[in-house]
């Protein structure tokens, strides 16, 4: 995929296959951490600070496994550097912003375990990104990922102060809400070619 320009790679990978409301991954955190805007914002620059390293690790491990033929270690290695990257978001989240650390909760640890960050990094591997092409698509995808927390947290929040049918509260809304935003974003499935 050498031809393709930095700007298509990176609004592909947030608008037009995005990874919550297109792919459907990454979905633990968008339905658990879209409460409050404040949490979603948060909690969508961790998981694309760690897109971000775990992008960049991944296309340096890939270039050495390859190198030396051992491309069936490629999954668990890239597993390895999502937790070792997790692990040095939530540290410096924890010493910088203890606050924010107990509001994302068990949700933070978590993103270790979300398919999004390592489907970013399959993903840009079966592609054959070059390095900057990889930077934008990690980019791009934590872009997509922040801005669908964050467009479901404004809609719950703006649904706290409504009137909704109390057969429709709770779960049973998120999931209409998610259901709606997908139907929304599946519009643009014919721009990528």
């Amino acid at each position: 995929m050498q031809g393709e320009s930095l700007t298509f790679v990176f609004l592909n990978a947030a608008i037009i296959n995005n990874f919550v409301l297109a792919m459907f991954l990454g979905i633990c955190p968008f339905l658990g951490v879209s409460g409050k805007l404040k949490t979603a914002s948060s909690m969508g620059a961790a998981t694309t600070l760690v897109m971000l390293i775990s992008s960049v690790s991944a296309f340096g491990l890939n270039v050495l496994l390859t190198s030396f033929e051992i491309e069936f270690l490629r999954l668990i290695s890239y597993i390895a550097v999502i937790a070792s990257a997790v692990q040095l978001v939530e540290m410096t989240m924890k010493k910088f912003s203890p606050g924010l650390f107990r509001a994302l909760g068990i949700y933070l640890p978590l993103i270790t375990t979300n398919c999004a960050v390592l489907g970013v990094a399959l993903f840009q591997t079966a592609k054959e990104y070059d390095f900057l092409q990889a930077v934008a698509y990690s980019l791009g995808a934590g872009a997509g990922f922040t801005l669908a927390l964050v467009l479901m947290a404004g809609l719950r929040e703006k649904l706290e102060l409504s009137s909704v049918p109390r057969i429709a509260q709770g779960a049973g809304l998120s999931l209409m809400l998610a259901g709606l935003l997908s139907l929304s974003f599946m519009g643009f499935a014919g721009l990528g070619g």
